[in-house]
């Protein structure tokens, strides 16, 4: 993770499952992109060529970090690895994506603050550039936490239940569709009661109505009534 703040990222690797992943072997890395900056004062940014509101992140300031932490020239790197720029821009984050992702060894997340990065750094040390939406942050970091949370979770050991990450929102399982319903105790509140299905301890067509209700909610069937 290169970042101009790492220190965000504390807490975020204090979270259970995040230390649950870090505990099973996997690790979480961040670089300063201030500490390895070759410029007085420690720039990490300019204004635009062309002129306009904002600044950008230098590619030499870029370039001086990625050669720090791996020992090579940051061209050479996206035949090592996916070095990943957090874009608006970029493709749109999904749950095929976080699968082809998770199945990687290692992973650079590029976290761009103010106007983003001077293009060159996507375009010559960069093989992808990653949205998590269609909305604009005030950095990358919050991004680069979405990412590595939904990749995480896929890891063996994140979560308590090793079926908890296969039966979730977008997932094969449930077709591509977000997650069914969920209820719990008590059964009945205020007159609102849970569907009989669900109390039924018919595995079988509780299954078919979680699955129901996930179309339903992906907009491919109208709900049941149960």
């Amino acid at each position: 993770m290169f970042t101009l703040f790492p220190e965000w990222f504390e807490w975020f690797s204090s979270q259970r499952h995040v230390a649950n992943v870090l505990a099973s072997g996997s690790s979480l890395s961040c670089v300063s992109f201030r500490e390895h900056s070759p410029l007085s004062g420690a720039q990490v940014d300019d204004m635009p060529f062309g002129g306009g509101a904002g600044m950008v992140l230098r590619v030499d300031v870029v370039e001086s970090a990625l050669r720090a932490r791996y020992g090579v020239d940051p061209v050479q790197l996206p035949a090592q690895r996916r070095v990943i720029a957090l874009s608006p821009a970029g493709r749109t984050l999904d749950d095929a994506l976080v699968d082809e992702l998770a199945a990687e060894p290692a992973l650079t997340l590029l976290a761009g603050r103010y106007e983003g990065f001077d293009e060159r750094v996507v375009e010559h040390f960069c093989s992808d550039v990653l949205s998590i939406g269609r909305y604009v942050l005030a950095g990358g970091e919050l991004a680069a936490m979405v990412v590595a949370d939904v990749l995480m979770r896929k890891l063996p050991g994140a979560l308590g239940h090793a079926d908890s990450a296969l039966e979730e929102s977008y997932s094969e399982v449930l077709e591509g569709m977000p997650e069914y319903p969920h209820f719990t105790r008590p059964a009945e509140y205020r007159g609102w009661g849970v569907p009989d299905v669900l109390l039924s301890g018919d595995h079988g067509k509780v299954r078919e109505w979680r699955l129901e209700q996930s179309r339903a909610r992906g907009g491919q069937v109208e709900p049941g009534a149960d």
